[in-house]
């Protein structure tokens, strides 16, 4: 089972970025290249502990969907939103939040477990890690970008 992690380091207050992280609205703006859109549950707005949003995505070539909760939710400091139903046999996404004071660290962890046995574990290896790695990154990149402008606050309350 595949364990990616990134670190990321944004000059904003803990609290703007946790909520940014747990945004539908801020996941969407930042979803470069995949066309997310969230199709059930919670649609706008910020997730909270037990909310399920299913995202309907193109990835790999592929339209999916998938269908998350909120399993953990310790504002600001840490969320867990893991996998309801979808592609994957399962993952959880750890957000993990820090702050100085002036600048806030990102930690985010995902780890998932793909399907088809041993030919998904060669597709992890060959494929997978490197997409959803670079997907993560874009994300957070966008984040950071929000977070750091006066951007944020046409998706935030």
């Amino acid at each position: 089972m595949p364990t990616i992690t990134l670190q990321t380091t944004i000059r904003a207050p803990i609290e703007r970025v946790f909520d940014l992280c747990r945004s539908v609205d801020a996941h969407v703006a930042t979803a470069v290249g995949t066309d997310e859109r969230p199709v059930a549950g919670v649609t706008s707005g910020l997730m909270q502990l037990g909310d399920e949003v299913t995202w309907s995505a193109r990835h790999l070539g592929r339209r999916w969907q998938l269908t998350s909760r909120i399993t953990t939710c310790d504002r600001p400091r840490r969320f867990r939103d893991a996998q309801v139903r979808g592609v994957f046999v399962r993952f959880d996404h750890d957000h993990e939040f820090s702050s100085d004071g002036a600048t806030t660290t990102v930690r985010d962890v995902f780890d998932f477990t793909s399907p088809c046995g041993l030919l998904g574990r060669v597709a992890d290896v060959l494929v997978v890690t490197r997409h959803l790695r670079r997907f993560l990154e874009r994300r957070m990149h966008g984040i950071k970008a929000l977070a750091e402008s006066d951007d944020w606050r046409h998706l935030l309350p």
